[in-house]
């Protein structure tokens, strides 16, 4: 070797090891230009390794011998004359273990990985498992550590040529994990189990069962690294359970309950260090989240919230971003409500609620509301039959002595509020005095404003009452209350002006003086939030005021807007674009001209490269894996050489990619937003957009890969609603429906939507969010009945199957690896799966609608899969969501539903039985357009269907709005059934229960059926309806009275008017009377 190449090398290593910043420039330029370009380099470097006194330097040669053997996929390596790569082999291993620095031996150990994962593939380095098996078995733990560290390594590069050698393996590994004497080779030992796992195929038996025995080992290593405070190690181990938990091969398997044992005790023991606790806790999260169905089936829950339980009680740090046990075992109690059904979750939780809130202990009844508050999101539809036991409790808490028991009351009503919306209005007079004596208190005024704000937001006309005392308190915090508060209670105010509508205006132009100086802010932090919230607050004050008072507004709040987009603020520009939708919706065709400067920035924020999306070498999908599971790839960042394509390579090493996301997530919600608009936009300004629909297709399609659900749902969202806004623009007929019906749409309408189409329908093929998924069928459903037949060209097996497949509980977001193929999903499932069936039953009532009879021979494969989701075991969302698709369907079928006709009035019947109203509502939908569709003559079931339906026309004013609604639809049954076969029905009995329903106030397309049984009684049998007459005019009156919404739509609206002109002749003093001779012709 020539030495004067090995000196000047050592030299300019030295060179770049200084803090002068030209001095290492320059050498690091010549170290590229000079030297590693030449193959010789890499023995010179391990020359440097072997011999340099300074430790920098030898550290420096080791990352640079490695980035030099895998230097062109290997090639340098390779073009290195054969002896001297045997020499390196042979001496490498010895040298490591004479090396005195740890951090020159990890990175000696991954120079061994980089020529492994190149010489064992090709059978050329035979003597390095034989070293490892005797280094990771030696008498002196320092060896065995080495020896453990190269194995991990070399096992991370390349475990395909060890795999032969796998049982031998499993037997070394299961002595180094009881390593006597180092935790360090039992930590590393975990980590090199972590990898190979990965490679495990679940069709070799021997190899998963030798790796399951090993695992309780593993977990009383890291219980072990824990106790010890190694929170390094901690975080490794951790990550290495986190990978184990998402992988395909259930690893895990059995030992679901010893894990969530354990990770409950270390997350419980205050004794260890609270930053361990966390990751413990965390990692119970990920169980929760990926081995449902294990922790389901064992009945973990009651167990895990027990545990959980004390957690909570503990205090909670200042800042909302700073982690806490306490935090995290909220997440957990979130988690569960949400991943199981809430039968295991919420009885169990109940009674621990119950038990901490009447201890006299304050944490304990804090720890209880918080606990409360985030299982509503997983557990609503569940509790709101058990309401009755929980406002008493609420009601106590916001009394309660201790301030922190009454600020977890307040997040705990905002919980409520949002899950729970006609609960909590029926609750106002409790609720808002309550609140507004807390927002009166400086100690509970910002979480007691953030509770108003909640409340507010769905309290409807509920409001009028309390508006004049609401605004007077808010507008006087907005002059005195610190900044962080004037943002909870700008929001409120915004609520206040949500629900008061109209009536806001008297507080309107007052308000707008008092928020404009907000407009100004540019402090990071809060005042930045301050002036972003005020941004959302006077979008909302435009859509209760009107566009004719907002709009001497309108040009100066776009500038400030404008001027929030050009501000390095990604929170900011997400208001700003929320305000760009808000003030399209208002304004409509008038914000048009605003487009060409709004759009840009839209565009601009979707195609902005994330932190390391240009400079990585590890690529984002590969990031977002490791978002996605917690995992992070092991090792430095390294800022060096030019890759092969030329562009400066980051490597990551001992760096976390939990932090580059962290960094992304303001950016990926700005995204979101972002993408959301541009749909908003399209359909507010319609025409107008036009010229902006290509470049944003294009955009948004580039978003459907991304690793943020939040930014694949809105991208998905934004794609149909542009498609089906452009359709409505297009010169289009109203379509015919059947597959092949003679619909035609125009070239570019069709161009669209296979452009928008083809990627939505591949992204559901590997996404794992059931809320995206549950957007898409939602999505391509509304897309499908507007656009009809010609949305489905191609692609109707394709999107059928998407349906059958969500519907069998087999999609790819609804995988278990820890169930098997063949066995049926639990019918107890979480509230949030429900919400997916349901979507997926739009998805098929949506083809129905398109394909008319030609959606026939695909029924009898939807019928049964849709049908068992109507059984009493099954949830209310499950039951009502079954008959309501089926309901849909038949409307969709019309006729061609007669050949199932019994099975369906079975089901029907069954369902009228229901003790849920929502069910009974859709039931009685159902049955009416059975019996008006079918084709098989049903009059002897009239008398048992009118019998079930006359229980659902028992209400009063009390009564819920479901109650209401299930009213109404029982309504159009009857009215259904008359028109159908007024002969077999007892009219003396009906016509009082019927006539004394009306007029209809929940659902007004049971207008349609209701009116027009009328229509025909007045033709067929009038003399029957003579002694209702006034009653009916009174009712005519109502749905025709012009100052209110439109209750009957224009065809029954023109048979009306029609109708009340014959009535007049016969009986005019009546018809004025009623107030309907404006009606009249020539009136």
């Amino acid at each position: 070797m020539d030495q004067n190449f090995v000196q000047g090398l050592h030299a300019l290593l030295v060179q770049t090891t200084s803090n002068d910043t030209a001095s290492l420039k320059a050498a690091t330029a010549q170290l590229n230009q000079d030297y590693y370009k030449n193959p010789s380099c890499i023995s010179a470097l391990a020359s440097i390794l072997a011999s340099s006194p300074e430790e920098p330097v030898r550290q420096l040669a080791a990352v640079e011998l490695r980035k030099r053997v895998n230097q062109n996929s290997g090639n340098m390596w390779t073009l290195l004359p054969q002896i001297n790569r045997e020499e390196i082999k042979a001496k490498l291993p010895d040298l490591i273990l004479s090396e005195p620095n740890k951090l020159v031996r990890h990175s000696a150990a991954r120079v061994i990985a980089a020529i492994a994962s190149i010489e064992i593939p090709l059978g050329t380095w035979d003597q390095l498992l034989p070293f490892l098996q005797q280094t990771c078995t030696s008498t002196q733990a320092a060896h065995r550590e080495v020896g453990s560290f190269i194995m991990f390594t070399v096992l991370e590069n390349i475990v395909e040529g060890f795999q032969q050698h796998m049982q031998g393996l499993f037997i070394l590994f299961s002595q180094m994990l009881a390593d006597p004497e180092s935790i360090e080779v039992r930590i590393t030992t975990v980590r090199a189990l972590g990898v190979i796992a990965q490679y495990i195929d679940s069709d070799d038996k021997a190899e998963l069962k030798s790796f399951q025995a090993l695992l309780p080992a593993m977990i009383q290593v890291i219980g072990q690294t824990v106790e010890a405070g190694n929170e390094t190690g901690a975080r490794q181990l951790f990550d290495v359970l986190e990978t184990l938990l998402i992988l395909e091969v259930s690893v895990l398997g059995k030992h679901i309950p010893e894990l969530a044992h354990f990770l409950l005790q270390c997350g419980g023991n205050r004794g260890f260090d609270s930053e361990l606790r966390v990751l413990a806790l965390n990692a119970l999260n990920w169980t929760v989240q990926y081995k449902k169905s294990k922790i389901q089936s064992n009945n973990l829950a009651p167990s895990i919230l027990e545990g959980l339980m004390p957690i909570t009680t503990e205090d909670e740090p200042e800042d909302i971003d700073d982690d806490a046990p306490s935090r995290s075992a909220l997440r957990i109690i979130d988690g569960l409500a949400t991943n199981l059904p809430p039968s295991q979750v919420f009885p169990a939780l109940r009674t621990l609620i119950m038990q901490y809130f009447n201890s006299p202990d304050p944490t304990h009844r804090r720890g209880a509301m918080l606990a409360l508050g985030v299982c509503v999101e997983g557990c609503s539809e569940y509790m709101t039959p058990l309401m009755g036991q929980v406002w008493p409790v609420i009601e106590a808490g916001l009394q309660d002595g201790d301030a922190t028991v009454r600020k977890a009351t307040c997040v705990a009503v905002s919980c409520l509020c949002e899950w729970l919306e006609e609960e909590c209005i029926s609750k106002h007079t409790v609720l808002v005095p309550s609140i507004m004596a807390l927002i009166n208190d400086g100690a509970t005024q910002r979480t007691a404003c953030t509770a108003l704000d909640a409340l507010l937001e769905i309290l409807h006309d509920g409001i009028d009452q309390y508006l004049q005392l609401i605004m007077e308190r808010l507008a006087s915090l907005l002059e005195t209350a610190p900044i962080s508060v004037k943002a909870v209670v700008t929001g409120a105010i915004g609520s206040a002006a949500h629900a008061s509508k109209e009536r806001f205006l008297p507080y309107f132009q007052p308000t707008m003086n008092h928020l404009a100086v907000f407009l100004n802010l540019t402090g990071e932090g809060e005042e930045i939030e301050l002036r972003g919230i005020t941004m959302d607050a006077i979008g909302t004050f435009a859509e209760a005021v009107g566009k004719d008072v907002f709009r001497p507004y309108f040009p100066d709040m776009m500038k400030h807007a404008f001027q929030g987009t050009e501000m390095a603020s990604a929170r900011l520009r997400e208001c700003s674009f929320l305000f760009f939708g808000v003030m399209a919706r208002v304004f409509g065709e008038e914000f048009a001209p605003y487009l060409p400067q709004v759009v840009p920035p839209l565009l601009n924020s979707c195609k902005q490269l994330e932190q390391g999306e240009e400079d990585l070498s590890v690529s984002i999908a590969e990031a977002s894996a490791a978002f996605a599971s917690g995992s992070s790839p092991a090792s430095a960042i390294t800022v060096g050489e030019e890759g092969a394509n030329g562009n400066i390579s980051i490597e990551l090493e001992d760096t976390d990619i939990d932090k580059l996301m962290e960094v992304n997530s303001a950016l990926a919600v700005e995204k979101e937003i972002a993408a959301d608009t541009i749909g908003t936009l399209f359909a507010a300004t319609q025409s107008h957009f036009l010229p902006f629909v290509e470049p944003c297709v294009l955009e948004l399609v580039a978003l459907l890969p991304h690793y943020y659900e939040g930014i694949r749902k809105s991208a998905t969202d934004s794609l149909l609603e542009i498609v089906r806004t452009f359709y409505d623009l297009s010169d289009h007929k109203e379509w015919v429906p059947g597959a092949n019906a003679p619909n035609s749409v125009d070239h570019q309408v069709k161009d669209l939507i296979n452009h928008a189409l083809v990627p939505l329908l591949d992204m559901y093929e590997t996404e794992d969010n059931k809320s995206v998924v549950s957007s898409l069928c939602i999505g391509l459903a509304e897309t499908i009945n507007k656009v009809g037949p010609v949305a489905l060209e191609e692609r109707h097996e394709t999107v059928c199957r998407i349906a059958i497949q969500i519907l069998e509980q087999k999609a790819f977001c609804q995988q278990d690896p820890d169930q098997d193929e063949t066995e049926e999903a639990p019918e107890d499932q979480a509230e949030y799966d429900s919400v997916l069936i349901s979507s997926a039953g739009d998805l098929v009532a949506s083809l129905a609608n398109a394909l008319g009879a030609d959606f026939a021979p695909a029924f009898n494969g939807f019928f049964p899969l849709i049908s068992k989701y109507y059984k009493h075991t099954r949830s209310l969302s499950d039951r009502s969501s079954s008959i309501g698709c089926l309901a849909e369907i038949i409307s969709g079928m019309k006729a061609a539903i007669t050949p199932s006709t019994q099975p369906l009035l079975e089901l029907f019947h069954r369902a009228l039985s229901d003790e849920e109203p929502e069910v009974l509502s859709n039931a009685a939908f159902a049955v009416g357009l059975l019996v008006e569709y079918s084709e098989v003559d049903l009059s002897q079931q009239y008398l048992p269907l009118l019998a079930a339906l006359r229980n659902l026309f028992v209400v009063n004013d009390q009564s819920s709005a479901a109650k209401l609604n299930a009213k109404d639809n029982a309504a159009g049954a009857v009215g259904r059934l008359i028109v159908r076969n007024t002969a077999v029905i007892p009219l003396d009995q009906v016509l009082p229960i019927f006539i004394g329903a009306l007029p209809l106030k929940n659902d007004y397309l049971e207008n349609r059926p209701v009116f027009r049984a009328l229509f025909h009684l007045f033709r067929t049998n009038g003399p029957a309806l003579y002694q209702y007459m006034d009653r009916l005019l009174a009712v005519f009156a109502h749905v025709l009275d012009p100052s209110a919404t439109d209750q009957v739509g224009d065809e029954i609206r023109r048979e009306l008017i029609n109708l009340i002109a014959a009535l007049n002749q016969e009986d005019p003093g009546k018809v004025q009377a009623a107030g309907l001779s404006v009606f009249l012709p020539g009136a």
